[in-house]
């Protein structure tokens, strides 16, 4: 699976070197043109400035910044290609299992009373999240995260993300580049503060004859200025300096408000302006598949929105350096040019701006799910009959369990209940995890781990790492009981869900714990939920024989020459083994 990463890598080298060669072709013409602009420079200085030479000395400079362009261009693409490789890169250790230590791991989506978040691993150290994220702005980093926590997708909606998401797995180079862009930009919290100004169609003018009385104020004080270069009239000069001081008098009177008003917009100018870059790349490309081709289309509006706001932007920035907003803002009233501008942009975009960047952020969402078959085997598209509380899969296996070491089975659950018996680390809550995490991708419309897999659109529901409280004065087995109570009241709601308690009541006497597990099962059994719980206590398998919806399911053990061995299969039937005393002995706390 590493080949096409390591393909590209090295083909980004090889065009690495190209772009070099590039380069340093264009310095070496910077340097012969700089050389011949100092020496006209010269000849027109001792010439007395003939007009031949004037105008040869404007077509090198004219040569010298397209070279300075082109080799700006240059240098650029080489960045790209350099970021990219590191995206390749990141890309194998996701295949290696070196993704663990990658430092995004989506901390501030922790929510410990989510229904499935921290116990399914979707988020956090170790997560999924951390594993296949390959979101680089705001927005994008919040629709990847919602996908996964709160789907809620139509059959038709999610037959067009399968679409999308297979699209974009074969078309690794359009992924890979546009990560990068998307990386530029960057993740800033101030961003929905923008996109809520952008939103305020409140005006910072409002009347049209004072928006009229500075554009006349700007033209006749340039005009005035042309006319005292050219004539150098005194009486000219005295009128352009009554100008000037008019014009910076109502400057220094709005200053405040108009640098408020444009404040947000100037400090994310650069993010703006690469999103006009990534808006520009995208739009570029013809795709195949409904959902991508919809994205595109949204965006054409915003190609030519986001363009304009980003010249917006770049003119408040020309003004940072205090000379220049003095000149600018005593000959053009700048500032407030800028305010009327952003005005103006507001009532033609206010309404689309922030479905731009939400359409930006579900193409990321997307691109990130289609890292998925890409790093794991055996990875298919899931189908969905949601007449039943049904999943069937074949080959199903733990997306985050490197390809080498997962153990994959056979699996179908049909509005009944399993419970799962075992010994110590045979593979109980690993298996429900995987069943869990693969419903997740499921709901979120992307690729699951398996050959083929059949479910309803099940909410999931768990009570696996149950956390004390000590804040609140809630010991581990009460917060498990209000978990458990939570999930009993979800039944209750809205029968299509899926279960998964993992040792349910460990913090209690074996007594409690079996007259709970057996209570908490026949009030779900009452609901016709699906789920799984798993338990010790064989005991609690008992309840086999007392309702048809009940089925034991069982993973085991082995011994060769007095070691213990674990093939991490599921098996009919309660379990058999036990090995507590086998690890007590093993570690030394029993002879």
């Amino acid at each position: 699976m590493e080949s096409i990463f390591n393909d590209d890598i090295e083909k980004r080298k090889n065009n690495i070197v190209e772009y070099n060669k590039t380069a340093n072709i264009i310095t070496i013409i910077k340097m012969f043109l700089f050389i011949l602009i100092c020496y006209n420079i010269y000849k027109i200085y001792v010439n007395q400035y003939p007009l031949k030479l004037i105008l040869v000395l404007i077509v090198e400079a004219i040569l010298f910044i397209i070279a300075s362009l082109a080799h700006k261009t240059t240098y650029d693409q080489i960045y790209k290609e350099e970021g990219v490789i590191k995206i390749n890169e990141s890309n194998i250790k996701r295949i290696t299992g070196e993704w663990s230590n990658f430092t995004d791991i989506g901390e501030e989506f922790i929510d410990y009373d989510h229904d499935y978040a921290t116990d399914l691993d979707i988020v956090g150290n170790k997560s999924l999240f951390q594993m296949i994220n390959s979101t680089g702005t705001y927005y994008g980093r919040r629709r990847f995260v919602k996908d996964l926590l709160n789907p809620n997708f139509s059959d038709k909606e999610l037959k067009k993300r399968h679409e999308a998401i297979t699209e974009l797995r074969n078309n690794y180079s359009f992924c890979a580049e546009t990560e990068y862009d998307f990386s530029l930009v960057g993740i800033d919290e101030d961003f929905p503060i923008l996109i809520s100004q952008l939103q305020d169609t409140k005006k910072f003018i409002k009347s049209n004859y004072l928006k009229l009385l500075f554009k006349i104020s700007n033209i006749i004080t340039c005009l005035t200025l042309l006319y005292s270069i050219f004539t150098k009239s005194t009486l000219s000069f005295i009128i352009l300096n009554c100008l000037i001081i008019f014009q910076l008098l109502l400057w220094i009177i709005g200053y405040l408000k108009a640098n408020h008003y444009v404040g947000t917009l100037k400090k994310l100018a650069p993010k703006i302006s690469r999103y006009d870059n990534v808006i520009d790349n995208i739009t570029k490309i013809e795709f195949k598949t409904n959902k991508l081709d919809e994205i595109v289309k949204n965006l054409e509006t915003a190609k030519i929105g986001v363009k304009q706001l980003s010249k917006i932007a770049s003119n408040i920035n020309q003004r940072n350096n205090g000379v220049m907003c003095i000149i600018l803002n005593s000959l053009l009233l700048w500032d407030y040019k800028n305010a009327i501008d952003l005005d103006n942009w507001k009532m033609k975009y206010s309404d689309s701006v922030e479905n731009w960047f939400y359409t930006l952020g579900e193409l990321e969402s997307l691109i990130s799910f289609a890292n998925l078959p890409r790093i794991c085997n055996n990875m298919c598209l899931p189908s969905f009959n949601n007449k039943n509380n049904i999943i069937e899969a074949t080959n199903i296996g733990h997306p985050l369990i490197n390809n080498e070491k997962r153990i994959c089975n056979d699996f179908k659950l049909d509005n009944n209940i399993y419970i799962i018996s075992g010994s110590n680390m045979s593979g109980k809550t690993t298996f429900m995890r995987t069943v869990g995490i693969n419903m997740v991708l499921a709901r979120a419309g992307s690729y699951v781990c398996a050959d083929s897999m059949l479910s309803s659109k099940m909410k999931i529901i768990t009570s696996m790492r149950i956390r004390d409280d000590l804040n609140e004065g809630i010991s581990t087995f009460y917060a498990e009981l209000k978990r458990i109570k939570k999930i009993i009241d979800q039944s209750h709601s809205d029968p299509q869900t899926l279960f998964l308690i993992d040792e349910i009541f460990r913090g209690t006497n074996s007594v409690d714990r079996l007259k709970g597990s057996e209570g908490v099962l026949k009030e779900l059994c009452k609901s016709h939920v699906s789920g799984m719980i798993t338990t010790h206590d064989l005991e609690v398998c008992n309840l086999e024989d007392e309702n048809p919806n009940i089925t034991n399911y069982s993973f085991n053990e082995h011994y060769v020459d007095g070691e213990i061995f674990f093939d991490y299969k599921i098996k009919n039937g309660r379990s058999l083994t036990t090995n507590a005393e086998y690890l007590l002995r093993k570690v030394g706390i029993l002879a």
